[in-house]
């Protein structure tokens, strides 16, 4: 694809010559060769994301799991499976990151064992037991990484409590804003092309939005984030 394709007339003086980092849709954590543990995570947030922010004369590199969706023009693609794969692609890029959205349904656990054969039903009978341990958390875990003064983004998909587990989240991982919503609300979430988000950040009241096309969502986040404060494209 031409990444010097004419942009849309909405360029942001901001985003222009920015570098940004998003992540997107799903892992999947194999059991053996044909099966596999994920979500229902489409990746359609994180794909709005990262076509918006390229609109706006950004550089961007999306690092995205498992998806059937077309990928955005003049947007670098790096396709991973697992939550390991997602790390480690974030860990070498997100440092040169002036914006980094993470917006990702990540698995926080894979199995412990892969099988190296088809699990059969007919060798395991009714049940099969499967031990999981922890992935890496690929927000938290490349922290340390981050480029200076740069601005990051986390999401928050949450079933109950979601303010309380968001503000948490937004504390505990660093981040500047954190776009949170109800998976258990129509129309919001996972495999549906709207949403209903709530935005925090560090020192602001909540912003709740009404129910958004996704690529509106990501259009009213990217306006926040160009409002936060952050150095000129190019400084360190």
């Amino acid at each position: 694809r031409d990444r010097h394709r004419p942009r849309a007339l909405g360029r942001d003086d901001y985003f222009s010559g920015r570098r940004v980092l998003v992540t997107a849709g799903p892992t999947q954590e194999p059991i053996d060769p044909v099966r596999y543990v994920g979500n229902r995570s489409s990746g359609r947030m994180g794909y709005a994301i990262a076509q918006a922010a390229w609109r706006r004369g950004a550089d961007v590199t999306l690092v995205t799991g498992p998806s059937t969706l077309d990928h955005p023009w003049g947007v670098d693609v790096v396709p991973v499976e697992t939550a390991q794969e997602m790390f480690d692609a974030v860990a070498d890029l997100v440092g040169s990151a002036d914006v980094a959205v993470f917006a990702a349904a990540v698995s926080d656990f894979r199995p412990s064992d892969v099988r190296e054969k088809k699990v059969k039903r007919s060798e395991e009978g009714d049940t099969l037991s499967v031990d999981f341990q922890a992935n890496p958390d690929v927000a938290r875990d490349t922290r340390g990484a981050r480029k200076q003064g740069s601005v990051t983004v986390g999401f928050a998909l949450e079933t109950h409590d979601m303010l309380e587990h968001a503000q948490r989240k937004l504390e505990s991982k660093g981040f500047d804003l954190l776009v949170a919503n109800d998976a258990t609300e129509e129309g919001a979430g996972f495999g549906v092309s709207t949403n209903r988000v709530t935005i925090l950040g560090v020192g602001h009241d909540p912003e709740v939005l009404p129910l958004l096309s996704k690529d509106e969502v990501a259009e009213r986040l990217l306006d926040r984030v160009s409002g936060s404060t952050a150095p000129e494209a190019g400084g360190s």
